[in-house]
């Protein structure tokens, strides 16, 4: 018998038998387990998406924060730095003033020592040249001038004849 083969056999039949039942098995036992854990995979790809996407706006959240408070900081620097060159400024000028009151108390002081030291030595001259004085003219009139009185007209007339020479 020759076999034609296009007509199909049993061996046809049970292998398509085996086909199908290798089908069904793997319809029934792998494949929903492939999907499940597919399933899984993808809903924990999501998650992690999600979860980035969270992060992301977090991490823009804390950025836009920082630069605010950043800015903060510069703002309060920027006013710290103003306050402190005005406080300095006042420093400076209550330290001018006190220089300056300083500066007119000594002037003050030395001009009244200067003429506390000046009406000393005018006194000093002035009895000094008195004594000279009357002891010259004693001498050039040849009598004694030991009279308080006269001795005191003597000085004077002298002393203005000096300050009306100068």
């Amino acid at each position: 018998m020759e076999s034609n083969f296009l007509v199909p056999n049993a061996t046809f039949f049970v292998e398509l038998a085996a086909f199908a039942l290798l089908l069904f098995l793997l319809a029934k036992y792998v494949i929903p387990p492939i999907n499940r854990a597919m399933t899984r995979r993808q809903d924990a790809i999501r998650a992690q998406f999600a979860e980035l996407d969270e992060a992301k706006s977090e991490a823009n959240a804390a950025e836009e924060e920082f630069k605010s408070q950043i800015a903060d900081a510069r703002h309060e620097a920027a006013r710290i730095r103003e306050e402190a060159r005005e406080q300095g400024a006042a420093i400076i000028a209550e330290m001018r003033e006190q220089a300056q009151a300083e500066s007119t108390r000594i002037v003050e002081h030395a001009h009244a020592q200067i003429e506390a030291d000046r009406k000393a030595a005018a006194a000093s001259l002035r009895a000094e040249v008195g004594t000279l004085a009357t002891t010259l003219a004693g001498r050039i009139v040849g009598e004694s001038l030991d009279d308080e009185a006269r001795q005191s007209r003597v000085v004077d007339r002298f002393l203005s004849d000096l300050e009306g020479a100068n």
